[in-house]
């Protein structure tokens, strides 16, 4: 195979692997494993249910100074497993139950994110709060066909077409978003209006992409076509909605969705691309801060990369050539991605949705809180299927309060999450640990590690639990009793 076919690829996956810093995520929510949606405070309802700032109007207001959040999950790679696979040669049973547990995935995956809040620009008061997110996330699919070859070689796939696509996506944005809520007597709305800053994408379109092989007990066939395509700067909205309840002898019912709107679109006038271009304000030369290249051409804006490969009777005589995987030197590997009349081809990526269900009990000294959330598409930080948490929120020390959650989506992905905060007068302090794909070090495929530090007025926002029985009591102002007396 081509070795810039092979370093582009690479350098994906490093990329991907090797990023520090969900749509939005801070130490709290780590700690409870995503049980959030109906007890976040403040600037951390944004991204959960921004309904809940209805309910931290009585409160001070809150600034964020400094937050990292990264994570890296896979669906298979663990130390368990790897101590399984290693040393002796593998028995056909092993290696069919690792195929399995692969292909219900689609292949082996890993994904990674990093969540870096900027600094004094996350803030709320009142029913509203402004906030901004840099998010980068990094998410690569091996198929299972690929696997299958490594573990078995081609004889276990004798006369059938094995699936080559890889998938690739890696994007940069930031979230800008502006969030108020409503209150009224018994429950609360809210809204998030967001403006998503595309700092920068680069994936293998899968519309246009496909590979496959085929083999025989004599000779393995096959081709592909990869079309990588990148963007610098981009821009769209987004919109979160949200509902609550008010407090009801310590209940709470949250319901929201995250990015019911959100797309971002690419190759549009970007202040982000002017920077990247250097002094000579054109993208896609030697200037430039950074560019990708392929064959010594630097890519800009208006150009994609189209890979093509041939696999021609590879057999025992043939294995002995220079390169096992033949690319034809007429096809075009730089290509301009241009409309038919010659302007800048435009495209999107959408921001995945998530639908969220949430109730919380809140007790002297502990709030229990459970989420049911669902994705929509099977991409970077949601997955299509029903993901079900619990957490817990130990309270007796105000001051220092204890975190553990767990959270469960099937069989291969559940997540333990435990952490702490110390909250001494303005200064709040919170760390969040979770094991992502397993529960113990061995089992685990994934961590999250996320910390962050928030101060608030002279006040704190210390909470007075409700009575039991306790009816919370409206927020909005009563009618002037001069006005009904008029």
């Amino acid at each position: 195979m081509s070795t810039k076919f092979i370093r582009l690829v690479v350098l994906g996956c490093i990329i991907s692997m090797s990023l520090f810093g969900q749509s939005k995520r801070d130490p709290r929510v780590v700690g409870l494993a995503g049980a959030y949606g109906s007890v976040a405070d403040g600037i951390f309802a944004v991204g959960y249910n921004p309904a809940l700032l209805a309910l931290q109007q009585d409160k001070p207001f809150m600034l964020q100074l400094v937050g990292i959040d990264f994570g890296i999950v896979s669906n298979y790679i663990s130390l368990g497993n790897l101590n399984e696979i290693s040393g002796d040669t593998l028995t056909s049973a092993d290696t069919d139950l690792i195929l399995r547990e692969l292909d219900r995935s689609g292949g082996l995956r890993l994904f990674t994110d990093l969540h870096l809040p900027l600094p004094i620009m996350n803030f709320a008061s009142g029913n509203m709060a402004l906030t901004s997110n840099m998010v980068i996330l990094g998410d690569v699919t091996i198929p299972t066909g690929i696997m299958g070859l490594l573990l078995k070689g081609n004889g276990a796939y004798l006369t059938e077409e094995i699936d080559m696509t890889l998938k690739l996506d890696l994007l940069g944005v930031n979230e800008f978003g502006f969030s108020f809520a409503i209150p009224s007597t018994d429950f609360a709305w809210g809204m998030t209006l967001k403006y998503l800053q595309g700092l920068f994408y680069f994936g293998i379109d899968p519309d246009s992409s496909s590979a496959f092989m085929i083999t025989d007990t004599t000779a393995l066939y096959g081709s592909g076509t990869y079309y990588f395509r990148q963007g610098i700067g981009g821009s769209g909205l987004g919109l979160d909605i949200g509902f609550c309840t008010k407090d009801l002898d310590g209940w709470r019912v949250g319901v929201s969705m995250i990015n019911a709107l959100g797309k971002i679109n690419w190759n549009r006038p970007s202040f982000i691309k002017d920077i990247m271009a250097g002094s000579d304000n054109q993208y896609g030369n030697s200037d430039d801060l950074f560019h990708l290249s392929w064959g010594g051409i630097a890519l800009n804006d208006s150009n994609a990369v189209r890979y093509i490969y041939t696999i021609d009777t590879l057999n025992a005589q043939t294995m002995s050539s220079d390169s096992l995987f033949y690319s034809n030197p007429t096809d075009e590997q730089v290509v301009y991605d241009l409309t038919a009349d010659g302007k800048l081809k435009q495209f999107s990526t959408r921001y995945p949705a998530l639908f969220r269900i949430s109730v919380s009990k809140r007790f002297p000294d502990v709030l229990v809180v459970s989420d049911l959330v669902a994705g929509f598409e099977d991409r970077f930080f949601v997955r299509d299927r029903w993901r079900w948490s619990i957490g817990a929120e130990l309270l007796r020390n105000p001051a220092f309060p204890i975190r553990f959650g767990y959270s469960w989506a099937g069989y291969d992905f559940k997540e333990l999450g435990m952490g702490f905060g110390v909250h001494k007068g303005p200064i709040i302090f919170d760390f969040g640990l979770a094991f992502r794909n397993g529960l113990w070090i061995h089992s685990m495929k994934g961590v999250n590690i996320s910390l962050g530090v928030t101060i608030t007025s002279f006040k704190s926002r210390k909470e007075t639990p409700p009575e039991p029985g306790a009816v919370e009591e409206p927020i909005i102002l009563p009618p002037d009793t001069n006005d009904n007396q008029n």
